[in-house]
């Protein structure tokens, strides 16, 4: 039975918090097996694909806090706006030999996720954010404005 928008909003909130926690015991409850899915720093073909994404870099950051902002959305999608604020306090593997050491920042990342349905489970999303702005506030990366100075 498909239900409405609030609980798919709802459920879709549930799963961006635990995705930012990297909380990967709620994917068989919110996630069909052969979920699809993309965000800026990944994709995805599976459920068990989805679980390792939930638990890598889940060091990286501490004192992690997660607002979000349920949106209306028709049909069987559901979509939410949310703010992540994190100590960067752990290394972060960047994949391809490439570890960023701790930078003890506290940083914000915003974005919003879009997800599709299949009865209760999510069965596809799509995460956007600003990859770049994260990197500027970790000083992994220098405004523009400034190297023209």
């Amino acid at each position: 039975m498909m239900r409405g928008n609030r609980y798919r909003a709802t459920r879709l909130a549930r799963a961006v918090r635990a995705s930012i926690l990297g909380d990967s015991s709620v994917i068989e409850n919110l996630y069909t097996l052969g979920v699809r899915g993309w965000s800026p720093t990944m994709e995805v073909s599976s459920a068990s694909e989805l679980a390792c994404e939930f638990e890598f870099n889940g060091e990286a950051f501490t004192d992690v806090a997660v607002d979000v902002t349920l949106l209306d959305v028709n049909a069987p999608q559901a979509c939410v706006e949310w703010q992540a604020t994190a100590v960067h306090s752990g290394p972060i593997d960047a994949g391809e030999g490439i570890v960023l050491a701790p930078t003890g920042r506290r940083v914000t990342l915003r974005g919003i996720t879009v997800a599709d349905f299949d009865e209760d489970r999510i069965c596809s999303f799509r995460q956007y954010w600003d990859e770049l702005a994260l990197l500027i506030e970790l000083g992994l990366v220098r405004e523009a404005w400034d190297e023209r100075r």
